[in-house]
């Protein structure tokens, strides 16, 4: 089937076959790695990515479902000059990550949990990130970063 979206503000087309997953797609057939598969169950978040800016699994999303929509990985939350988003320099700064795996579905996550509660109190943060696993870090310095990048979205505003 053919298959029409908008991936990380790019239009992209290509054939796939029904079953493939929106993970497969954008990792093999877009080469799009920075979306990772974990336990290809939906538990673990780290294939979050953004659709029409909502966080969805890309492991359980099939890729024919997305057509004509738009889907922002990891790749595309950088700014159009290559400058990291508020999101994912907070995470730098706050150490939030250890092996990375995790790292791009805690990002889009939290991007969209931002763009939603701009000012997130500590429940809500935990809440927002609920849906993703972390083997590594222990989630302080997650919780950190989220803060931190809060804080930095409002110093641009």
């Amino acid at each position: 089937m053919l298959v029409t979206l908008t991936v990380n503000g790019v239009r992209r087309a290509a054939s796939v076959p029904p079953r493939r997953l929106l993970s497969d797609f954008l990792r093999h057939d877009l080469a799009l790695t920075g979306t990772h598969v974990g336990c290809e169950h939906g538990v673990c978040g780290c294939c979050t990515v953004l659709l029409d800016g909502e966080p969805v699994r890309s492991c359980l999303t099939f890729a024919v479902t997305v057509d004509g929509r738009e889907v922002t990985t990891v790749e595309g939350l950088a700014r159009a000059d290559g400058e990291m988003s508020p999101v994912q320099r907070a995470f730098a700064e706050c150490h939030a990550l250890q092996c990375g795996f995790c790292t791009p579905g805690f990002l889009c996550a939290v991007t969209a949990l931002l763009r939603d509660e701009p000012a997130p109190s500590e429940r809500q943060v935990r809440e927002g990130i609920s849906g993703n696993l972390c083997r590594c870090t222990g989630y302080q310095n997650i919780v950190k970063a989220v803060h931190r990048a809060a804080d930095l979205i409002a110093e641009e505003s």
